[in-house]
């Protein structure tokens, strides 16, 4: 079997987006004199193989309520194809997510183990979330929300957790940007399977208020991102590095004009849905890079 299907099946280009949240955590350590190699390569492996279990398991509950037979494929949306076309045994998909969330649990009581069990409720939270996702979250208007909080705060606190042993102010505020912007890349992402989630009973922002007030509500999301790195700046909550996250504000702003003047429509939308992507997976990485010249400024 090749190993290029389960390439796709993990939807391996986006699996980056994990490890750079968690660098937030790993930068304010540092930043803050602590840094344990092996704990930080952990640490990595671990949230890796949680957003594979996420992606795995996410597509295999929608293969089993039908969803996947019903979406608008595109290159950020509607599944790999990969159970829909029999590439892979939905099985076989499933018991691999299974082995991913619970090498990735292992991986993170190990690391609450060997720095502070305050990681535990962390851990436990993700397992819940990823694996009830699709069944019940994703039904319950708390999507966004929830993938929001997981890969944005959650892992960024967690990073730093692992290498310090405490609690950390700065990777919470930190979080926050990840975390605003993973939400909103799912909204985004639900655009063009708006009308295929309400026939297997999902319920989301885009559904509860329509393409054209959601596409809106889109660039209000975007804003209050560079807002938050503003005030947190203005505040002292964190370092007046962390605004070379400005530097996106190109890529934001194409986003969100091109949302907005689209109004969610298929295929016009999908150039702006990878504006989307490159916004969240940039910014997040120079909110790492700010918090690491905040060391040598």
């Amino acid at each position: 079997m090749s190993y290029r299907i389960w390439l796709r099946q993990i939807r391996a280009p986006f699996l980056i987006l994990a490890p750079i949240t968690y660098s937030i955590g790993v930068a304010a350590a540092y930043v803050d004199g602590y840094f344990n190699l092996l704990n930080m390569i952990l640490g990595f492996v671990g949230v890796t193989l949680a957003h594979i279990s996420i992606n795995v398991l996410n597509e295999y509950f929608d293969y089993k309520n039908g969803l996947d037979f019903k979406t608008i494929k595109t290159p950020f949306s509607g599944g790999s194809n990969i159970l829909t076309s029999g590439e892979l045994k939905s099985e076989t998909v499933y018991k691999f997510g299974i082995i991913c969330l619970t090498i990735g649990s292992g991986i993170g009581i190990y690391l609450a183990y060997n720095s502070t069990w305050m990681i535990l409720p962390i851990i436990a939270l993700a397992i819940l979330t990823i694996y009830f996702y699709t069944p019940i979250f994703s039904k319950l208007y708390l999507g966004e929300l929830i993938t929001g909080i997981n890969f944005g705060p959650l892992v960024a606190i967690g990073g730093y957790m692992t290498l310090t042993k405490e609690f950390g102010f700065t990777s919470l505020y930190a979080g926050v940007v990840p975390g605003l912007l993973v939400g909103t890349l799912l909204f985004l992402n639900e655009f063009p399977d708006i009308d295929a989630d309400k026939t297997v009973g999902r319920r989301n922002v885009v559904i509860a208020f329509g393409k054209k007030k959601s596409s809106i509500i889109y660039g209000v999301l975007i804003i209050c991102t560079y807002l938050w790195v503003f005030l947190t700046v203005i505040k002292n909550f964190l370092p007046p590095t962390v605004l070379v996250t400005y530097f996106t504000l190109p890529i934001g702003y194409k986003a969100v004009k091109g949302v907005i003047n689209n109004q969610g429509k298929v295929p016009e939308i999908i150039p702006y849905m990878g504006e989307n992507v490159k916004l969240t997976l940039t910014m997040t990485a120079l909110m790492a890079i700010g918090i690491i010249l905040s060391n040598f400024i």
